[in-house]
């Protein structure tokens, strides 16, 4: 039998149909079903039969290039940024996982819809799973979207593993002044599921990058239907589900936008609700410099004040507190003794919606006798990446934590539904 072949392979009493796909390892075959999932077989004591030869061509389709993509004069150029995670994954038949392996040209050769919606540029930042992700692979990634920002491109996107998406999207939306829209997307389901996202993830995400909403952007599922994907800010998203496909949301508000998909008939309708900062608005410009001494901590009832012994010293910490901000007062003594050793605090809530108010009770008046600042609505995860980047970049950091830069806090907090088309960015 040879990959491409359908066959019928019996193991342990158990037979299993399918096409035969290049494999890994000598020691296992893998099938793909015909229901779109693909399994390995222990190619030992397996009884084979070829249903039929070179029914599908599993061959190496790629050009002497690399690419598969021609250019085309009356498209846009997307630059595509490949930093690891489901989307660009494929699986490790010895042991079922999804390892990151594919490049950004792989992604275009396993995402064919693809094909005729902008010119393509593809670069490989990093090849790891979200959860490796790193402060100097942030810089890495601004400098290559700067990079190809300055060469011509009219969009990027950039293709991130989703757990620890929303953080990069936030060291990015700080480092970077783009004139261009920055898109980043990723899949919570691998491409050999028939429930994969990544495909529809994908083409929304290059059709924002050919948008007029030139902000660093989350581009996923609105809803667990293959209707439309929603374009979050990037300091603004939080990914609040494990697994569904819709995991992302905007925190306090709706989506920025929305990109309506036609699937088959190719159809695809970008839309915004509220206002965004327009392509060409601002000059590209970078600043990659961050302090990572920054630590974030949760304060949970019973948690002692110990755990601020491991930050003795740091640039910076993120507290979230509890409610309007608070913590035990217990913590005050030692947090001010932080404060007073250089280190910047800020507070943040645990709670989703709303902001910190550290004027409404006697907790809140200590800690701000004590030097914290407040973060206003900043998410903490947000909060913990701009406290990095003011530390390296600004002279007055709590007048910055203060202060909206990129949409990542509002003047004033009210309810999704009371949000109108004017609110200010």
């Amino acid at each position: 039998m040879n990959p491409g072949d359908r066959v019928r392979l019996t193991h342990d009493g158990r037979t299993h149909e399918g096409v035969l796909l290049p494999s890994t390892t000598d020691d296992h075959a893998v099938l793909k079903l015909n229901g779109g999932y693909n399994v390995g077989i222990e190619r030992a004591g397996t009884t084979v039969e070829v249903v039929e030869a070179d029914v599908y061509d599993v061959g190496d389709d790629r050009a002497e290039d690399g690419s598969t993509v021609e250019f085309d004069d009356d498209l846009p150029t997307v630059a595509l940024i490949s930093t690891g995670g489901t989307i660009a994954s494929t699986v490790d038949y010895r042991t079922g996982a999804v390892t990151a392996q594919f490049d950004a040209e792989d992604v275009l050769r396993a995402v064919p819809d693809l094909a005729g919606r902008a010119n393509y540029r593809g670069r490989v930042v990093a090849n790891i799973l979200s959860e490796n992700m790193t402060p100097d692979i942030w810089q890495d990634l601004a400098r290559a979207v700067h990079e190809e920002i300055e060469a011509g491109a009219d969009g990027v996107v950039v293709m991130h593993g989703t757990d620890t998406m929303q953080f990069s999207a936030s060291a990015l939306a700080f480092m970077l002044d783009t004139p261009v829209p920055v898109v980043f997307t990723g899949s919570q389901r691998s491409a050999d599921r028939p429930s994969s996202d990544n495909v529809m993830n994908a083409v929304c995400a290059v059709e924002a990058a050919k948008s007029d909403c030139a902000e660093v952007l989350v581009c996923m599922h609105a809803s667990e239907s293959d209707d439309r994907c929603a374009l979050h800010r990037g300091t603004r998203v939080r990914k609040n589900h494990t697994s569904r496909r819709d995991a992302f949301e905007t925190v306090g508000a709706e989506p920025l936008g929305t990109v309506a998909y036609g699937g088959d008939d190719d159809s695809v309708d970008v839309s915004f609700r509220r206002q965004y900062a327009e392509r060409g608005a601002v000059g590209l410009d970078i600043a990659p410099d961050l302090a990572t001494d920054v630590e974030l901590v949760k304060f949970t009832p019973g948690t002692s004040e110990a755990v601020l012994d491991g930050v003795e010293g740091s640039a910076g910490l993120v507290i979230e507190g509890t409610g309007l901000g608070h913590v035990h007062t217990d913590w005050i003594p030692r947090i001010t003794e932080l404060v007073e050793g250089g280190t910047e605090v800020v507070m943040t809530s645990q709670c989703l919606g709303g902001r910190v108010c550290d004027r409404v009770y006697d907790t809140g008046r200590d800690l701000l006798d004590a030097g914290v600042i407040e973060g206003e609505d900043l998410l903490p995860g947000t909060a913990k990446v701009k406290l990095m980047w003011a530390l390296a970049n600004s002279e007055d950091v709590a007048a910055t934590m203060a202060s909206p830069l990129v949409g990542e806090l509002t003047e004033r907090s009210v309810p999704p539904e009371n949000h109108t088309i004017e609110e200010a960015w």
